[in-house]
């Protein structure tokens, strides 16, 4: 069930890192939504992954490229002169960052600031969505969940590279995008920042899920780094949809929107991974199980929790996926894919029924 009033149909809509695990999902939600979609990515990551089994090509415009080389994205962007930005290109993995720094950092700030850049000298861009994380935040390992305004940081390379770029979306807003001048520049600029993200569709190195469902599959014990981290888990929906929603008001050009915004489940949804593996083990069956992985790894934060208030107050966004659904539609996901459905269908089918809970918690609300 779509809204009443649709706002993306016909829009033109620049999406970075489509052929991503989030990128893939929102490509096709924005072209079921009537946007005209131009994707500027390199080449999926993985083998399999979500852009090709859901045959995303095939309703967007796929372009590749690379966000460290200003010129061709600066080309891209102009010639498509889109009316929307979503820039959710960039190096995601931590663990990948300990091995590559420099690559992480040329990837997620300087690609920043060449989009950002490029959209400064495009006249038809309207608004712009910077994607980051709930990891920019500088980790002191307390119970508290974080909230936009506080401190930015980073222990480890992608951490401290999404930090970095807030701080150059930041500067850009403040330099040329000011939200009250926005009647002069005309362009709303503001990033988003959500949890931990779990799908059907991620086929990413040391995350969670993926290294889960690949062991379970392969009917191998899984090796679970941190089982007592604490995370802000939530399907993926969740937050794309908040960066529509987002995006919507950033079209208004009302400046308050110009600005951080965290997407975050419920307070009781921040799980530790342990707990998060025994779901997943049990709900597969099939004798899937894990075990706590005894070998040195790199730092990774042992609590996380992020305060997405604001994103309630502000937006009207909430959440509308709990957690124990969320896994199983995860899982759902996933065995249709081993089944080799049609899985641009089965994407688009939990689309719809988002959509339809999203029908609700309006009719709700009225």
């Amino acid at each position: 069930m779509e809204d009443l009033v649709n706002p993306w149909t016909g829009l033109r809509v620049f999406l970075t890192g489509h052929t991503g695990f989030k990128g893939s999902w929102l490509a096709l939600w924005l072209a079921r939504k009537g946007a005209q979609v131009r994707g500027y990515a390199l080449d999926p990551p993985t083998e399999p992954n979500l852009f090709t089994l859901a045959s995303v090509d095939r309703v967007i415009e796929d372009e590749r490229g690379d966000i460290r080389d200003h010129a061709s994205l600066a080309a891209s962007l102009t010639a498509f002169n889109p009316d929307v930005v979503f820039h959710m290109a960039a190096q995601p993995l931590v663990r990948r960052s300990y091995a590559d720094p420099l690559g992480t950092y040329a990837s997620n700030v300087m690609g920043t600031a060449h989009l950002l850049e490029a959209v400064r000298k495009c006249s038809g861009v309207r608004a712009v969505l910077s994607v980051t994380t709930d990891k920019c935040y500088l980790n002191q390992e307390w119970v508290w969940p974080y909230r936009e305004t506080d401190p930015l940081g980073g222990y480890d390379p992608y951490a401290s590279s999404k930090a970095c770029a807030e701080i150059v979306s930041a500067a850009y807003r403040s330099s040329f995008f000011p939200p009250d001048k926005i009647n002069e520049h005309h362009v709303a600029l503001a990033t988003a920042r959500a949890g931990n993200v779990i799908g059907g569709g991620d086929w990413s190195e040391d995350r969670l899920i993926p290294d889960l469902i690949r062991g379970f599959q392969a009917g191998e014990q899984v090796l679970i780094r941190n089982p007592h981290a604490i995370r802000p888990w939530q399907h993926v929906l969740d937050p794309l949809h908040g960066y529509l929603m987002l995006a919507e008001q950033l079209l208004t050009g009302a400046p308050q929107f110009s600005s951080a915004f965290n997407f975050g489940p419920a307070e009781g949804d921040s799980w530790p991974v342990g707990k998060i593996a025994d779901v997943l083990a049990r709900t597969w069956g099939q004798g899937a199980s894990w075990a706590k992985d005894g070998a040195a790894n790199p730092h990774e934060a042992r609590t996380l929790r992020i305060d997405a208030s604001k994103a309630r107050a502000e937006l009207g966004w909430r959440p509308l996926l709990n957690i124990d659904t969320a896994l199983k539609w995860t899982i759902d996901w996933y065995r249709t894919a081993k089944a080799h459905a049609d899985m641009q269908a089965e994407t688009h089918n939990q689309i719809a029924a988002y959509e339809m809970l999203i029908g609700k918690d309006l009719a709700s609300c009225r």
